[in-house]
């Protein structure tokens, strides 16, 4: 198989590289992160001009005509700086929902705010007795006359502080934990009934608590019996960004791990000239690459028609990458010593983030069970 780029995929490569080079530093992340929106309106625009905001979408609806590897080369890039920005929760995550589940008239409508930075999106799905089971939904939809009307609370719905218009799984019908009866909504932060209240995650990005009392909805995606197929997917597609941006994160931990190795000294050596060390130094590097590689598998296996072998395949790129996480990260810290724990040094924020992506959408122990239920990975034909 041939992993090489295409020149059109190298010049978007090079063009992010070089954005977030400029743009990403670690004050300059710093200063966005304590700014009142918690990310940077400036590069935001910045990565509207580059088509980074329309690159799922079609080049008929005013997209970019990106596909899954597309993504990847982003998403790897984005974790390189972690940067803070909506990107993942507005293109991948929400472009998703617009992509697989708005008819043509929602898509004209919303597509082309998104790819020129206008409007932002956010999915409204976990709530708190539900963990990481994506079916376990307690807020309701009710029909009211020619629309809906929901009730319930949302919690960690990341960059929904920000968000123009939210995705929100509700209950049509069933009970808490039934797979059927789940529809998918499209809901104005800005109309009466919704409360949403903004906070700091512990790796600096934001996210937002949500609660719906008779918020009405403006649209229904796909059949509002059924909408967790469509969930299923859409997260599929962001655990494939994830892996990507897990990747990068985890490069840059390791080559910051090694460089201060090279430099930091005890007992007058360099404490890279400790074998035991290198041999931790050296099981980063397998960790990283065993990631990668599921990263690459992770975007082929996000194209996959078949729902429950797309389920099983991202639940082994789950696996993996949450324990290459945990090795890589654990590793950062503790090579470092104590100066990896301060807020000032990279070295803690990498950490951070590289936990947090871990837990999104489940964490590997999680998708461990998932694969144990399911009966193992079955890699198809």
């Amino acid at each position: 198989m041939d992993f090489d780029l295409t020149e059109e995929q190298t010049l978007l490569q090079d063009s992010v590289r070089k954005l977030l080079a400029d743009k990403y530093g670690f004050e300059q992340r710093k200063a966005y992160m304590n700014s009142e929106q918690g990310w940077s309106r400036e590069v935001w625009g910045q990565y509207a001009e580059l088509g980074l905001l329309g690159l799922p979408f079609s080049e008929d609806e005013g997209g970019f005509g990106g596909g899954p590897e597309e993504i990847l080369i982003v998403a790897e890039q984005m974790g390189r700086a972690i940067t803070l920005e909506p990107w993942l929760a507005t293109v991948v995550v929400g472009g998703g929902f617009l992509r697989h589940g708005a008819d043509a008239a929602l898509r004209g409508q919303m597509v082309p705010k998104v790819a020129a930075g206008e409007m932002l999106l956010a999915f409204a799905h976990t709530e708190r007795q539900a963990r990481y089971d994506l079916f376990d939904v307690a807020t309701t939809a009710k029909k009211d006359g020619s629309g809906w009307v929901l009730d319930g609370r949302k919690g960690m719905v990341i960059h929904g502080d920000s968000a123009d218009r939210l995705f929100v799984t509700a209950r049509t019908s069933g009970g808490q934990r039934d797979r059927r009866g789940i529809g998918v909504f499209v809901v104005d932060t800005k109309q009466p009934g919704i409360s949403v209240r903004g906070f700091r995650t512990v790796d600096g990005q934001r996210a937002a608590e949500v609660e719906l009392s008779g918020a009405r909805a403006e649209a229904v995606l796909g059949d509002p019996e059924n909408g967790l197929p469509l969930v299923d997917r859409v997260v599929d597609e962001a655990i494939a960004a994830l892996a990507a941006e897990a990747v990068g994160a985890m490069d840059v931990a390791h080559g910051m791990t090694v460089d201060y190795m090279k430099t930091r000294k005890q007992f007058d050596r360099p404490i890279g000239s400790f074998q035991a060390l290198q041999h931790r130094a050296a099981d980063m590097l397998v960790a990283l690459e065993q990631a990668r590689s599921m990263a690459y598998f992770a975007a082929l296996a996000a194209q996959e028609d078949s729902a429950e072998l797309r389920r099983r395949q991202m639940a082994s790129v789950k696996v993996q990458i949450g324990r290459s996480i945990r090795l890589v990260g654990q590793q950062t810290i503790q090579l470092h010593g104590g100066i990896a724990m301060t807020m000032e040094y990279a070295a803690g924020h990498y950490f951070k983030r590289l936990t947090v992506n871990d837990a999104t959408f489940g964490d590997a122990d999680h998708w461990v069970r998932v694969l144990a239920d399911a009966g193992g990975l079955v890699m198809g034909a």
